[in-house]
């Protein structure tokens, strides 16, 4: 079905694999391609409750976007390249569903920015972030400027931009770019663990959640009319019910979506 990426469904936990590690799983239209359909499942699958995105191989994430697809490209071209490629990753942020990060090595330019559209990250020891694209005279273009800002603050951001110094996965946790660190082994069965506790929480209310942190960066909404309205469509929930009757009779909830 896809040519760029692997994909399997376990427990509910839906895993997307970056799979051009020959190129170190670097983005081209192909690629945005397969992402696009890998996420029209997340969106209509209802058997998928969560995801996880990684690269192939032991060396990268993402490294990049493929550079010599741009040469072939004009200003009008590679304008629409940029907005086509923020269009997928702001599917990857707005996503009801949560979907993470597992960054098992390079994520550089357009691998970086996918790493921060997804709602967190999670880091093997040996991964490394930037945003190098200034050293060929250009600026990130899927919405690294933003997101980086956003996820790090402003003058952390701009050194990065600036410089296109890479730093390490330490440096990304005490930055806050990422959640949690672990040895490479151990990077697909944290997000296991993570999005298996997830996914015992009432879904309606977990997209809520998304949707009211997302707004805080949406100059185009008011994130705390976000939040009301989130609150009452969770509120008018059986899923609320079953939560607030299982707290009062002092048992653990069973949630189902609805």
């Amino acid at each position: 079905m896809y040519t760029t990426i692997l994909t399997n469904l376990e427990n509910g936990i839906f895993q997307i694999t970056i799979n051009r590690p020959d190129k170190l799983n670097a983005l081209n239209v192909a690629v945005f391609a397969d992402l696009n359909g890998a996420l029209d499942e997340v969106y209509s699958n209802a058997a998928i409750q969560s995801v996880l995105i990684t690269g192939a191989g032991p060396k990268a994430f993402v490294a990049g976007a493929d550079i010599s697809e741009f040469n072939n490209l004009d200003k009008a071209g590679i304008m629409h390249l940029s907005k086509a490629g923020q269009d997928t990753f702001f599917r990857i942020e707005n996503s009801p569903k949560p979907i993470i990060a597992c960054v098992n090595g390079f994520a550089l330019g357009g691998g970086c920015e996918l790493a921060m559209s997804c709602h967190f990250r999670i880091a093997a020891e040996n991964a490394k972030f930037g945003q190098p694209e200034v050293n060929l005279g250009l600026i990130p273009g899927y919405g690294g400027t933003q997101r980086l800002v956003q996820l790090i603050g402003k003058g952390r951001a701009m050194e990065l931009l600036m410089t296109a110094n890479m730093i390490d996965a330490a440096t990304a946790l005490q930055y806050g770019l990422v959640n949690h660190v672990v040895p490479a082994d151990q990077l697909i069965g944290k997000a296991f663990e993570i999005l298996s506790l997830i996914q015992t929480k009432a879904p309606i209310a977990v997209a809520q959640c998304i949707e009211a942190a997302n707004a805080v960066f949406d100059e185009t909404k008011n994130g705390y009319a976000v939040e009301v309205a989130g609150f009452g469509k969770s509120f008018d929930t059986a899923d609320r019910i079953e939560g607030t009757t299982a707290f009062l009779e002092k048992r653990k909830a069973v949630f189902t979506g609805k």
